[in-house]
């Protein structure tokens, strides 16, 4: 175990039982000042501070970290911190542990350097952390899978021929990644209701969120190289949260032959802090068992799954906000190793700041469905709304909540919220 992971570690920062950021944690991200709007910086956070890394390197604190330019913390992403590579992400890690733990004098005792460093959280606008250079959405959770057959296709063989072969997936737009709090407007697109003769053109009336989480990769593949399974890791920095809005009826309408199009291209938000695989070293599991077995080149062994606890909160306007769903990432059946390799199996050039959504992601019982599809079996089982309203999809202005967190010995890991609120169409 890395120790700055270690249980018995604390910070001289206060730090909440209940916050996902305790000194074990040190995700990434980006930042500026609200008031002065200075220049974004990469940061990372304890408690309720973010932590501003390109003052702490200008201080010569990272010198021996690897890092011969100072200037990959003066960015407006982290994609030049990131293609460093994990070792020196995990030397900066340990060098941040040390400084800011209860006993280390450095900052603690140096009130201007703190107040310099130190940033209370709601004085700061935190930025897409990652410029993002391909981004593909697979689809990993069986789960899943099975209900969307169920609900379209056979009930009684809901999965495609396929699905049980080889990590599935499909490309998305880049432009429309956006970070957590950044409003989206209901999309409108081309569908067509189910006694109509002909598509009609209009708002999205069946719009949805997906819960999935995100891995960003940190190293760069030649063309025409294969990532084999043992060495997919190195390629990876880690995890974010991330929110597909889909819209259903454009979806079923466009979906044949070559899958959705604008019915996923118009809003995926992004929690703003990267929690990276370091972090998450406890909160390895072994996935499920896969039969039938294999292919050679995505046999997998050792635990590349990760025990975090997934919910989704829906925040109608002028309402009390309601539960969702409850699941966890441990469950989904391709693991991050399985879906890096199998994506660059044929060549596919892999770049620092690929994005990779996992897809929808699914539990076993109904109230563990990410997606409101599934929780209301296509608009079948409405959910009450405490206040006496109803919702089969999203309405104007409901808050889309989403957590994600581990928790193991008494250390909880987590990535704060990514919030989403749906605005009328333009």
């Amino acid at each position: 175990m890395q120790e700055s992971n270690a249980q018995y570690l604390t910070s001289w920062i206060e730090v909440d039982e209940q916050s996902d950021f305790p000194i074990q944690n040190i995700p990434f991200g980006v930042f500026r000042k609200i008031h002065n709007g200075f220049a974004h910086h990469l940061a990372t956070r304890i408690g309720n501070n973010v932590i501003d890394l390109y003052r702490i390197a200008s201080k010569g604190y990272f010198e021996d970290c690897g890092i011969i330019d100072i200037e990959v913390f003066n960015q407006p992403s982290i994609n030049a911190f990131a293609s460093l590579g994990r070792p020196v992400q995990r030397n900066v890690r340990r060098r941040i542990s040390e400084l800011f733990r209860i006993n280390n004098p450095v900052i603690r005792d140096n009130y201007v350097l703190r107040n310099e460093i130190l940033i209370p959280v709601d004085e700061v606008e935190m930025l897409l952390p990652v410029e993002i250079t391909d981004f593909t959405e697979f689809s990993s959770s069986l789960e899943h899978v099975a209900n969307i057959g169920r609900i379209y296709r056979d009930p009684a063989n809901p999965l495609p021929p396929n699905w049980r072969h080889m990590p599935e997936g499909c490309p998305g737009r880049t432009s429309t990644v956006v970070v957590s709090e950044t409003k989206i407007h209901r999309p409108m697109g081309q569908y067509k209701p189910g006694d109509a003769a002909f598509p009609i053109y209009g708002a999205t009336r069946r719009l949805d969120f997906e819960l999935e989480v995100a891995f960003i990769t940190c190293k760069e593949s030649e063309l025409g190289e294969a990532i084999s399974i043992e060495k997919a890791e190195e390629y990876i920095l880690g995890f974010v949260l991330l929110n597909i809005l889909t819209a259903r009826d454009f979806q079923t309408w466009e979906q044949v032959p070559l899958g959705p199009f604008t019915s996923k291209s118009f809003g995926a938000i992004m929690s703003p802090w990267i929690v990276t695989l370091d972090a998450l070293e406890a909160f390895r599991v072994v996935g499920p068992r896969q039969e039938p077995k294999v292919l050679p080149y995505l046999q997998c062994t050792g635990a590349h799954n990760f025990d975090i606890n997934l919910e989704v909160i829906l925040k109608p306007e002028s309402l009390e906000p309601l539960k969702l769903c409850n699941t966890n990432y441990r469950f989904v059946y391709w693991n991050i190793c399985q879906q890096l390799t199998h994506q660059s199996r044929n060549g596919c050039k892999i770049r620092v700041g690929d994005v990779y959504a996992s897809g929808t992601i699914s539990g076993q019982h109904p109230n563990s469905y990410g997606s409101l599809l599934e929780l209301t079996w296509r608009g079948t089982k409405p959910i009450q709304i405490p206040g006496g309203e109803i919702r089969k999809y999203l309405y104007d202005y409901d808050k889309v909540i989403m957590k994600g967190f581990g928790k193991r010995n008494g250390i909880k890991i987590g990535f704060g919220e990514c919030i989403t609120q749906i605005l009328p169409a333009k």
